[in-house]
């Protein structure tokens, strides 16, 4: 089966300053795009994530994947995490983020599944929207008008999250199914990075470096430079082409409700600044 898009991509990882051990994990093989940023400490957390991103990894080399294919393999996840035994990551956790390679009736979507606080960012067009939306004490009180956002970056709630795989949560995750368009580029982020470099920088990185792999390393680095606190990890995915009903002669037909019918999720992108950059 043909590829409904074709990609470039790049990836980088660093444990950071102040850690000894990376407990990120991450794919990056089409059609999957993915980050798992693992909770716990002592191996218990690396544990986890790399039991996340195992499970996915057999679909490596695929054309796309469906919602049905993400959704099974979560589930999978989640039960070899849950499963795991005394002193080999029993109690871990792990937050799952990033794309996959989707088609819909024959064109190219990104189909992005969030659980936790790493990111997904969308540049197209040269703005910069954040995807995914963290699922952590501050965002809800972010949410409800009770903190605000400047103040959350200082506050001390804001590594607490609410939803994970593993870590005694069952949480869904949230989905999001976006037509793609040749020019886009994703970013997919362990929060090591976005607590170390705001929208603005990300943006301004994303534009300056052409290549991906440039792009992911540039993100680590400054990531680093800023303090490196946490474990750092950047994937950069470049959509250089995509199929759609125009580039297909003679198909007219329109795009079929995947979204309403397969995604029942409510939760909606965020855009990083007013109007984006």
């Amino acid at each position: 089966m043909t590829a409904p898009m074709t990609v470039a991509f790049g990836s980088a990882t660093d444990p950071g300053l102040r850690r000894r051990i990376n407990e990120d994990s991450y794919i990056a093989a089409p059609p999957l795009f993915l980050v798992a940023d693992g909770m716990g400490g002592h191996h218990a957390g690396e544990i986890a994530s790399a039991t996340v991103i195992d499970e996915f990894a057999g679909f490596a080399g695929r054309a796309s994947l469906g919602i049905d294919d993400v959704r099974a393999a979560l589930a999978r996840a989640r039960r070899r995490v849950e499963g795991l035994p005394p002193g080999e990551g029993a109690g871990a956790g792990t937050t799952l983020t990033g794309v996959v390679i989707a088609d819909v009736d024959g064109e190219g979507y990104w189909l992005a599944i969030n659980l936790g606080d790493s990111r997904t960012y969308r540049l197209s067009e040269g703005h910069l929207e954040q995807i995914s939306v963290d699922h952590s004490v501050v965002q809800e009180l972010i949410d409800a008008g009770q903190l605000d956002p400047d103040a959350a970056a200082r506050d001390t709630r804001r590594n607490v999250i609410t939803r994970a795989i593993g870590a005694g949560s069952d949480a869904d995750a949230d989905y999001w199914l976006i037509p793609a368009e040749a020019g886009d580029r994703i970013l997919v982020c362990s929060d090591g990075l976005s607590t170390e470099l705001d929208g603005e920088a990300i943006h301004a990185i994303l534009v300056a470096e052409t290549h991906p792999q440039s792009a992911a390393t540039r993100l680590v680095h400054e990531a680093m430079l800023r303090g490196g606190r946490d474990n750092i990890t950047a994937l950069v995915v470049d959509a250089t082409a995509v199929r759609s009903r125009a580039s297909r002669p003679g198909d007219h037909t329109a795009p079929s409700a995947i979204v309403a019918d397969e995604i029942d999720g409510d939760t909606l992108p965020r855009v990083v600044a007013a109007g984006g950059y």
